[in-house]
């Protein structure tokens, strides 16, 4: 980006980039869908690019991009399956060939930071050799558990249950 060519736009938009607005429907307290309803207004940096010229996009090979848009990315960045750089880069581990865990947690119980933390208050679980892992219901993992291939743990209960320490293959676990 040019930053003379940066100048004259925002000269020409009284200081803006004409960015488009978008609005999501919100209530105060997302954990209470009763609270009072809001809207919230933000831009999407990303439609810049057509306020230039010529511009072009590139694309980012997924090795150098890891979007965190939910806890189930948050875990899985956390965990063993990334590693950072001496120079400070978060890398997916080689052994991944480029493709991280897929992780789907349950929404009612860990889509929050908070409660993704309480999900692993002993320690995260090595998901270096994890493809997929499913959690259903309420799940504490114990320390030293190690999961691999596809994993998927159901907790039918309204009760906290632990998955003990242990190593996990390609197997459905009903606490």
């Amino acid at each position: 980006m040019k930053l003379s060519e940066l100048k004259e736009i925002m000269v020409r938009n009284h200081g803006t980039m004409p960015l488009a607005v978008i609005m999501n429907s919100k209530t105060v307290d997302p954990r209470n869908k009763s609270s009072t309803a809001v809207f919230q207004l933000e831009t999407a940096m990303g439609t810049a690019i057509e306020s230039f010229d010529g511009s072009q996009a590139i694309l980012v090979p997924r090795s150098r991009f890891s979007p965190v848009k939910k806890t189930n990315d948050l875990l899985a960045l956390r965990s063993d399956a990334y590693y950072i750089t001496p120079d400070f880069q978060l890398k997916l581990a080689d052994t991944r060939n480029g493709i991280p865990p897929f992780i789907e947690l349950d929404p009612k119980y860990y889509k929050y930071v908070d409660q993704l933390d309480m999900l692993v208050p002993n320690g995260l679980p090595s998901l270096l050799e994890c493809k997929k892992l499913s959690l259903t219901g309420k799940i504490v993992f114990a320390s030293n558990v190690v999961l691999k291939g596809e994993i998927k743990v159901i907790n039918h209960s309204t009760d906290l249950k632990q998955l003990p320490s242990g190593v996990y293959e390609n197997q459905t676990i009903e606490l």
